[in-house]
């Protein structure tokens, strides 16, 4: 027997993923649908000796084919094989959700109308005569609860016991469809055309509601009076940056970062010392055993040791979007948004990057329109990111010792700056003309569903390891071997190939204060990943591995300033490479990230080169305009 297929359909935040996730669990693949960034979800199962597979179609509130998601959703059902098509519908905002409902209708799909968060609408006080709305639309109806297993065997036994095909559209919803088809043939304009069937289709759902929902509500439901503290005009953005620091701390203080360290010590400690001790056992050249050790387990072992914060955060993520608060960020903080060339969605992408910019361009998915995707993808990593941190707080240390606090905060507000400013300049160039959706409905709040915040969180999280770890992996192997070869083979560090292409970057900085080939190493080092510019420094200017902790900033910072490095800055060329540092080319793990995310290398050579150019072009003027007002 051939394996049933099932598509699962519906506006975003009507329980689709949980319902998903419900009937599939852990048997899902996680990809991407071809050419875009959406993700693709498909899920299998078996019930009363049946195959089933389940795909997860994006949520999307119409199927206009204007967004990826719209484009997705229409596509797929118009050109596959489709036993079942589910249309996931809030129970408690039918007039609403009916909308995308019609439209799929109007193209000639059969559904299944799965309604809902009965719960939800009982609470709200709406009763839903099922039968009338199965005469009204003339397709079977079911009601669920996502996350009940009751709601689970329903539908599998709804999947395995009814033939679409076998239903029709009702008389009235026929001649709606008829009424439909003469208007789009009708040759007017597409604006006047569209407006009336928007029209058309509101004032059948209208009618339909009308007959098959009751209402008993009186007064304020709990969402709208948690929305009065919640999303008030005074209240809403003190609100906001409270949760956000809360989201920060658990993830960089409380909890993420604690498992970070732990992580971090035991790879650089006795997971190192155990690999060490069996090359030495195994009598592996030494070579090899610094590109191991060096290059695989020091390069690759940092990386990993962002995964318990990447986990972390985006657990905290789930949790506040499963419970609707995420819609409210986004409504609060459009208008805000709406200036730099983004949406509202666009904040917590942004706000993110403060952490890592590694999950912050991760986040950026959730963005409507591809051009807010790929705007916010190419500004967030010009934020201050903890692995910049260190670079700061060392040369603030070392050459600005009394206004060391002033000169990081400056850091951070030139990051935000550039970031609005970036953004701006590319929805006026690149992105010119590409509209910037907003269309946002307030879920209702409710406790999220434990089973679909853990299993999104895996999915965020296994994407990282696997995608960017094999991307840094050989960024890893290629600087170990610049750093330890030259044409005559293995040398030191200081005759290395890192070493000449430190002094060929090296002349590009002629005009910045910094043309030593040990800042131009450090910086392509930085490439691999920022942290790397301090100890790479610690290296080359001879004080060994220096810590970058935030609480042993001030002993690195002391330990270099006994070198040749203090002599090779003066204090305002000093400022210049902070700018530069702050500004230029992402680490290699977020590369890879922007390479996975905006599914191109153009945009990842992009984000490359044009940061860089930026960071030049501005750390220029820093320098240069310093020196003409006799700093």
């Amino acid at each position: 027997m051939s394996t049933m297929a099932v598509a699962l359909t519906g506006n975003p935040n009507v329980g689709k993923s949980t319902i998903f996730n419900e009937l599939t669990g852990a048997r899902q693949k996680i990809g991407n649908w071809p050419g875009v960034t959406v993700d693709k979800k498909v899920g299998y199962i078996r019930h009363q000796n049946r195959a089933i597979s389940v795909v997860d179609l994006p949520g999307t509130y119409s199927v206009n084919a204007r967004s990826p998601e719209e484009k997705i959703v229409i596509d797929y059902l118009l050109n596959n094989k489709v036993d079942m098509v589910v249309d996931v519908v809030d129970s408690s905002n039918l007039d609403r959700n009916l909308y995308l409902t019609v439209q799929l209708l109007e193209k000639g799909i059969s559904l299944l109308i799965d309604l809902n968060m009965k719960d939800e609408a009982e609470r709200r006080g709406l009763k839903i005569d099922t039968r009338r709305l199965e005469d009204a639309i003339g397709m079977p109806v079911v009601e669920t609860v996502g996350h009940s297993k009751a709601s689970r065997e329903k539908l599998l036994d709804v999947f395995t016991s009814t033939v679409m095909l076998n239903y029709e559209p009702s008389p009235r919803l026929q001649a709606h469809i008829d009424a439909v088809k003469e208007i789009e043939a009708s040759g007017r304009p597409a604006e006047e055309i569209e407006e009336e069937l928007v029209a058309r289709r509101y004032a059948l759902i209208d009618s339909i509601v009308a007959e098959a929902v009751t209402s008993t509500a009186l007064g304020q439901t709990t969402s709208e009076k948690i929305d009065a503290v919640l999303a008030n005009g005074w209240t809403a953005i003190p609100i906001f940056i409270a949760m956000v620091y809360v989201m920060f701390q658990i993830t960089f203080e409380w909890i993420g970062q604690p498992m970070a360290d732990a992580l971090g010590d035991y790879i650089g400690g006795d997971f190192k010392d155990m690999v060490a001790a069996q090359l030495e056992a195994w009598a592996v050249e030494e070579w090899m055993q610094s590109l191991i050790l060096d290059g695989v387990v020091d390069g690759v072992g940092g990386v990993l040791t962002f995964v318990p914060l990447i986990f972390v955060l985006f657990f905290c993520l789930s949790f506040l979007d499963g419970t609707g608060y995420m819609a409210r960020v986004a409504f609060i903080t459009d208008p805000i948004m709406r200036r730099a060339g983004l949406s509202g969605k666009g904040i917590m992408p942004l706000m993110m990057g403060f952490g890592c910019a590694v999950p912050a361009i991760m986040g950026a998915r959730a963005l409507d329109s591809e051009k807010d995707r790929l705007t916010s993808i190419l500004v967030t990593p010009f934020l201050t990111c903890g692995a910049k941190l260190p670079i700061m707080a060392l040369f603030a240390a070392m050459f600005f010792p009394e206004n060391a606090g002033n000169v990081v905060f400056g850091m951070y507000f030139l990051g935000i700056a550039m970031a609005i400013v970036a953004a701006k300049l590319l929805s006026g160039t690149v992105f010119q003309g590409e509209p910037s959706t907003f269309l946002l409905e307030l879920p209702p709040y409710r406790m999220p569903d434990m089973k679909t915040v853990l299993l999104e969180t895996w999915d965020k999280g296994k994407g990282y390891m696997i995608k960017a770890g094999t991307i840094i992996f050989a960024a890893c192997v290629f600087i170990w071997f610049l750093g330890h070869f030259n044409f005559s083979g293995m040398a030191e560090m200081e005759e290395s190939f890192l070493a000449s292409m430190g002094a060929a970057m090296a002349s590009l900085f002629t005009f910045h204060g910094f043309a030593t080939w040990e800042a131009g190493a450090s910086v392509i080092a930085g490439i691999l990943a920022k942290e790397s510019v301090v100890s790479t420094m610690g290296i080359l200017y001879g004080a060994g591995e220096l810590s970058t902790e935030a609480d042993e900033i001030a002993e690195t910072a002391s330990a270099l300033a006994k070198t040749g490095m203090a002599a090779s800055f003066t204090t305002l060329s000093a400022f210049a490479f902070m700018v530069f540092s702050q500004l230029y080319t992402p680490c290699a793990t977020a590369l890879g990230t922007i390479k996975k995310e905006a599914g191109s290398w153009k945009w990842t050579a992009f984000s490359a080169v044009y940061m860089f150019a930026i960071a030049w072009v501005v750390s220029l003027l820093v320098y240069q305009g310093g020196r003409l007002l006799g700093f």
